[in-house]
């Protein structure tokens, strides 16, 4: 987890996963600069197709101004990325497209304490190893809750209502069952991806056009090593802070708080933490467990004892947890988001 400013295939993981994450190795672009402003909407260099969530901008509802930002956090930019975005002003998504379509899609949600959006290692890297294997894959760059907008600790919702609606309109032009749609989320983004998957049914927004009459239940829901309570002392601090303030109500914790607010219709559920995760309690994954578990939700609960915090694909690497996307891709295909 950032420190707070305001996924049973046939080939295995390891180097030869590793290998095949093109999108995210520099293939002899230039570097980016540490902080390099990237202006609205643009997509990022190995980023071919972009989705805009709202055709006509987000309106007035920002309350103070941030520049959008991308950093590079790698120490070997050259061979590896590892950016974060902030300052997101025109949310959208990046879409990976498969050679050949599973006819399933998935929304991937990156974390970053909901101070940043994390590009490469829980975004594009995902994206690119499920694409791989036939899915049509979004990375969606939310807005951030704690940047100033009107909409408050409703934003980030705001926007993966969106964009599972404009993924389900979009599904005949990429050859997918708009049925079939996953969401998959890291850390922050956990909790977004488990918001979503308790509160779609939650009216976050007014619709603008014919794309927000599809539905926003996701097929099944995939939070891994999630924020999920908002209650100290489970809570993480500094996404607590950065999505309801310094003083939120116990109302506020609860509202947003996903196993607190489990409906009887919620999909099924994956979820993946290690138990030596120094940031983010693993608590969280139980407790989202043992609240699904008890409206009678299907869950699958995979606990690793090591892996820490934030190993995505790449991190896992020669850890226990190196096999959870085997494992996410063995349930999916049995819970029929794919045959």
């Amino acid at each position: 987890m950032d420190i707070p400013r305001r996924h049973i295939v046939k080939a295995g993981l390891g180097a030869g996963l590793l290998a095949g994450l093109m999108p995210w190795r520099a293939q002899g672009m230039m570097a980016p600069s540490p902080a390099t402003p990237l202006g609205q909407g643009r997509a990022l260099p190995d980023a071919a197709e972009v989705i805009n969530l709202w055709p006509q901008g987000v309106g007035a509802g920002r309350l103070r101004d941030f520049p959008e930002v991308v950093t590079e956090r790698s120490r070997e930019p050259a061979t590896i990325h590892d950016r974060a975005l902030h300052g997101i002003s025109t949310p959208r998504m990046a879409v990976f497209r498969p050679q050949k379509p599973n006819g399933a899609a998935v929304l991937i949600t990156p974390g970053g304490g909901y101070v940043r959006v994390v590009i490469d290692r829980e975004g594009y890297e995902l994206a690119q190893f499920l694409a791989q294997r036939g899915f049509t894959c979004f990375v969606l760059f939310y807005r951030l809750p704690g940047e100033g907008w009107a909409s408050g600790p409703e934003t980030a919702l705001i926007d993966a209502q969106r964009a599972i609606r404009l993924i389900r309109h979009r599904a005949a032009t990429y050859g997918f069952d708009p049925a079939k749609v996953g969401t998959i989320g890291f850390s922050a983004g956990g909790h977004l991806c488990a918001d979503l998957a308790a509160r779609f049914a939650t009216k976050a927004y007014m619709p603008i056009d014919e794309a927000d009459a599809q539905d926003t239940r996701p097929y099944c829901a995939a939070p891994i090593y999630p924020v999920v309570s908002m209650t100290p002392p489970l809570a993480h601090a500094g996404s607590r802070t950065q999505l309801l303030g310094d003083a939120p109500t116990p109302e506020m914790e609860a509202l947003h708080s996903p196993h607190r607010q489990i409906p009887a219709d919620a999909p099924p559920h994956f979820i993946v933490h290690a138990e030596d995760d120094p940031a983010v309690p693993v608590g969280n994954s139980l407790a989202l467990r043992d609240a699904l578990k008890g409206r009678g939700i299907k869950v699958e609960t995979h606990l690793f004892e090591r892996g820490g915090h934030g190993f995505g694909l790449r991190n896992a690497k020669g850890l226990p947890a190196e096999i959870w996307p085997q494992l996410w891709l063995g349930w999916a295909r049995d819970k029929g988001l794919f045959a």
